[in-house]
């Protein structure tokens, strides 16, 4: 099952654009300075941040959460993967090493690719930081891929629109 999400990221990453209601979404939700920072990733990270805040909208509506605080998380979550971009084919390799290495390559992270992939979550809090951000919000950004924090509804619910999109 997890081999076949993979490819079908992989293709997504391969053809993603941004259309119309893509960029009338993130207009609902981020400031001008945002928006910079955000057209600074790549289309397609660009574009499954957008998936991923589509789907928390979702989620929080069917959950009856609020969701206003946590789709712009989920826009900006990924943040820290401006200062080093990896393609498709390279996000593709990190993660058969990942596998490969049971997660033994993390140690590497002086390699850039490996550092963006295991560390954009630090990345990007401390990117954010610089902003104003409250301590909730980029606790949220930072923590985005740590397993070792149980019982948070909002960060388990972002969690889980991550790993769907």
């Amino acid at each position: 099952m997890m081999s076949l999400y993979r490819v079908k990221q992989f293709y997504l990453a391969m053809v993603s654009k941004l259309n119309d209601d893509d960029i009338d979404f993130i207009k609902l939700y981020l400031e001008t300075y945002e928006l910079q920072l955000f057209h600074q990733l790549p289309t397609y990270d660009q574009k499954h941040c957008i998936n991923v805040a589509r789907d928390v909208k979702s989620t929080c509506n069917q959950r009856n959460l609020q969701s206003k605080a946590l789709i712009k998380v989920a826009l900006l979550h990924d943040i820290g993967k401006i200062y080093n971009s990896m393609n498709p084919i390279d996000k593709s390799i990190m993660v058969i090493m990942h596998n490969i290495t049971n997660g033994k390559i993390k140690s590497y992270k002086n390699i850039k690719n490996v550092n963006i992939y295991y560390n954009h979550g630090d990345i990007g809090y401390n990117l954010l930081r610089k902003y104003g951000y409250d301590d909730r919000f980029l606790f949220l950004v930072k923590n985005h891929h740590n397993n070792n924090i149980l019982e948070d509804i909002e960060l388990d619910l972002l969690k889980e629109c991550d790993d769907r999109n």
